[in-house]
């Protein structure tokens, strides 16, 4: 499939390389580059031989700055209450991608880019990562995006992120703190670091990994407790055949993947 937004490529290691590609305009997305988003996720989800992705940015300034303001998206009608969010389009898990994927971060890093990131499973950056959330600057709020990064960054480093806006940047060394990023790295071993951990999981069996990943992602929604039932049932469906006898106690535990 032919992309104008967006890069696609698959190796044969079973990792698929997403890229953004509209470095000209701060690889910010506009209406195509959400549906061919949909459309490379959809190829990641449905494609047996991809099992993880590395979702990066093309060289410049910028891993994603948001929305495009200079050009037309339609996912905002006049009606309220069919009022959606660009993260339901552009995010792996509101594609039903449980495959991992790696985030590579470089350059600026703000607003709705969030919606990518938010959804990724490792985010790892370069040096020259700058992480913010304009929305106030210009007068808007900032919902969905400081939500779901909720679960990565503490409630206090958001706040300060959304309410100072364009007047503070977080830099890669705080990200890293915060536990935004894991891993910090120069910007020219910044993709090949990202392959390089997708080639690891890519080699291992890929329905525990996705199994791991979903159910990880649920418990996010869920109390301690019914968090933990909810895992027992990825135990079955993500293990080996006959890994539980009736009783719903192990008998061997498997010693080869």
């Amino acid at each position: 499939m032919q992309f104008e937004t967006i890069l696609f490529e698959q190796n044969d290691e079973g990792v698929a390389t997403i890229t953004l590609n509209r470095p000209h305009k701060l690889n910010a997305f506009n209406q195509l580059m959400i549906e061919e988003m949909a459309a490379a996720w959809k190829i990641v989800a449905e494609t047996p031989e991809i099992k993880a992705a590395v979702l990066r940015a093309a060289p410049g300034k910028a891993f994603c700055v948001g929305v495009d303001i200079t050009d037309y998206i339609t996912l905002y009608p006049e009606e309220p209450f069919r009022e959606r969010s660009p993260a339901g389009m552009i995010g792996p898990k509101s594609n039903f991608v449980w495959k991992p994927v790696i985030a590579a971060i470089n350059g600026l890093c703000g607003g709705g880019a969030f919606y990518f990131i938010n959804q990724a499973d490792i985010l790892i950056c370069s040096e020259d990562a700058e992480f913010f959330d304009p929305h106030l600057s210009f007068g808007l709020v900032p919902a969905c995006e400081p939500i779901g990064v909720s679960h990565r960054m503490p409630y206090g480093e958001i706040m300060r992120m959304i309410l100072l806006a364009n007047k503070e940047r977080i830099c890669a060394e705080t990200a890293h703190r915060i536990s935004l990023v894991t891993e910090v790295l120069p910007y020219e071993k910044l993709w090949d670091r990202a392959a390089e951990l997708a080639s690891i999981i890519a080699s291992r069996p890929t329905r525990p990994t996705q199994a791991a990943v979903q159910l990880m992602w649920e418990s996010l929604d869920l109390p301690y407790s019914a968090a933990v039932r909810n895992s027992y049932k990825f135990l079955q469906v993500g293990g080996p055949k006959n890994y539980w006898d009736r009783s719903g106690y192990t008998k061997e535990m498997p010693t080869t993947r």
